[in-house]
């Protein structure tokens, strides 16, 4: 079977195979993937901004209020945002059926 030009091999990666495009979610509706989302209790938010750093899709952002919140098109339910935000204002709970 030949192989067409397009196509990439492991030589092709970068090495480690790590991501070099953060936030390539973006790109796609990848909030279908996940099992569980994200719930917040913004009476104990102090708007720190941790959960959008280190939410690795960048689908956190500020509402009208200034509290972060994940665009459920996007989030993948990984639950780092709910474990690095130290006030406990994210909790993960199990996706309902649609």
């Amino acid at each position: 079977m030949a192989k067409s030009e397009s196509e990439m091999t492991w030589k092709d990666l970068e090495i480690g195979c790590i991501v070099t495009e953060p936030g390539s979610a973006r790109s796609y509706q990848s909030g279908t993937w996940r099992s569980q989302r994200p719930t917040y209790n913004f009476d104990r938010c102090i708007k720190c901004g941790l959960c959008a750093l280190y939410c690795p899709e960048g689908c956190i952002g500020p509402n009208k209020e200034g509290y972060f919140e994940a665009d459920l098109y996007y989030c993948k339910g990984c639950g780092i945002c709910a474990r690095e935000c130290w006030p406990r204002v994210i909790t993960m709970v199990e996706e309902e059926e649609k």
